[in-house]
């Protein structure tokens, strides 16, 4: 269905960047990563958008949380440093207590213009989050940039961009959630930070004693890493009618057995091969994220705001995923994510020094993280709850184009369920729409719209997708 609306376009004006530092004197010290923290697939800068309502008072939100930032940050105090790199690529945090980017802005936009279902993608994101020049960079640059645009109707938004070396979306949260007790006044954060990166550096001597086929060496000798030029970015909701829709394609000894994930993950995947029309014999790859603090035994301590998860991967070639029923998809991917225990993760950092620090494989790879438990619809800096909180867009990382995040979501018509924002090159996208749809053929139209609901609201963006 086409989509008559006009893109959204607002102003925002934004004061000069400053630096927030610690609240306090931090000490001068030199921090190591992980060796899971240390690898190539996570030097690069992830986005983070919040939207809030007004709640009726006369607090200046940016002050509020400028101000608890600051006091955060007296406990965080490696995030207000930088980035070293040492021999053999080795990253270290230099404690220097420089402080973390801080943009104060106003737009001439209200949270209602936004439209009743908030998601990505969002209109005039690179003014929301505004990229600072020289700020980017992995080495010598903040670890932290935040952004706190007011709404002319009294909400505001809290974007943020941050070095995933230093944590993974569990450790933004428990930072991000310290930020807003405090900014709620209270004297300290109910969970504490906990350092110990130690924990999961490689063993001496390292041993690889796993497969690890996500960081296998794949010469792209066809030429199908997908190109970022005419990128189209949508988002795809998926409430109970719509799981409920694909749960009729999992094999009789699979019911009840798998999980949402699982379902969705094996169902975008097989979608997606067959949007992007690889040759027959080519190797399609799934990389299902696994936060692995569960594990480990004993558990990694409460506070951990490290990266603690893997990348396990499933493979297939094109010719079976598209061809066999959607249940051969379902089974590589749970036992994909099976793979993970705590000898894995071992074993993982003892690669990364091995290695060389290697970036997974992106060769015909699509990547997926959950993020529905991760706390981001939780976090309240005084305003309530937000109105969206998650990734700001999909297909970010340090290869982008390659990933989608499942996001908690409730759409218009109050229903739960998940929001995953996708991009491919506009032609596969088209076809990827019309495979989930055939999948989805048999949902009855009240639900079956919240697809288009979402492609069209996408669609209403177009004007700033090369932003995204």
């Amino acid at each position: 269905m086409a989509d008559t609306r006009s893109p959204l376009v607002f102003r925002v004006r934004r004061l000069e960047p400053e630096l927030v530092a610690p609240a306090k004197p931090m000490p001068r010290e030199i921090k190591s990563l992980s060796d899971i923290d240390d690898q190539e697939g996570l030097r690069f800068h992830i986005p983070v958008i919040q939207f809030y309502k007004g709640n009726g008072g006369t607090e200046d939100p940016a002050k509020v949380i400028k101000g608890a930032l600051a006091k955060a940050l007296a406990l965080y105090y490696p995030f207000a440093g930088r980035l070293r790199e040492g021999p053999g690529r080795k990253l270290v945090v230099d404690c220097t207590g420089e402080g973390v980017l801080f943009i104060e802005a106003d737009a001439d936009v209200t949270l209602e213009q936004f439209g009743p279902a908030l998601q990505p993608p969002f209109p005039c994101l690179d003014e929301l989050l505004f990229d600072v020049p020289g700020s980017s960079g992995v080495l010598h640059c903040p670890l932290l940039l935040v952004q706190v645009t007011r709404l002319t109707c009294g909400g505001f938004i809290l974007a943020l961009r941050l070095n995933h070396v230093m944590s993974d979306a569990a450790g933004l949260v428990q930072f991000m959630n310290a930020v807003a007790e405090l900014a709620r006044g209270e004297q300290e954060p109910s969970v504490l930070p906990v350092w110990n990166r130690e924990l999961l550096t490689a063993r001496d001597p390292p041993c690889v004693t796993c497969k690890h086929v996500e960081y296998d060496e794949v010469e792209d000798i066809k030429g199908t890493i997908i190109p970022l030029d005419d990128m189209a970015h949508r988002s795809f909701f998926f409430g109970p009618a719509e799981v409920s829709a694909l749960r009729r394609y999992v094999p009789y000894h699979l019911k009840g057995q798998c999980s949402t994930f699982e379902l969705l993950t094996a169902c975008l995947w097989r979608c997606r091969t067959i949007a992007l029309q690889p040759d027959p014999e080519e190797v399609m790859r799934i990389i299902c994220i696994v936060n692995a603090r569960s594990k480990f035994n004993p558990t990694l301590p409460v506070g951990y705001y490290g990266n603690a998860f893997a990348f396990p991967m499933a493979l297939s070639t094109a010719e079976d995923l598209c061809n066999k029923p959607l249940g051969h998809a379902l089974e590589l991917v749970r036992r994909a994510k099976r793979d993970v225990t705590e000898e894995y993760m071992r074993s993982l950092a003892d690669l990364m020094v091995i290695k060389g620090k290697p970036h997974f494989t992106v060769v015909r790879t699509y990547l997926v993280s959950d993020v529905t438990r991760a706390g981001f619809a939780d976090l309240n800096f005084g305003w309530g709850k937000p109105a969206y909180g998650g990734p700001a867009k999909g297909g970010v990382g340090a290869i982008p184009g390659v990933a989608s995040f499942y996001i908690p979501f409730q759409n218009n018509k109050g229903e739960n369920g998940i929001v995953i924002p996708f991009c491919l090159p506009s032609p596969a996208m088209d076809r990827f729409v019309k495979e989930l749809q055939a999948l989805l053929r048999n949902v009855p139209d009240q639900h079956y719209a919240a697809v288009e609901d979402a492609d069209q609201a996408a669609q209403g963006v177009n004007l700033v997708q090369s932003a995204l």
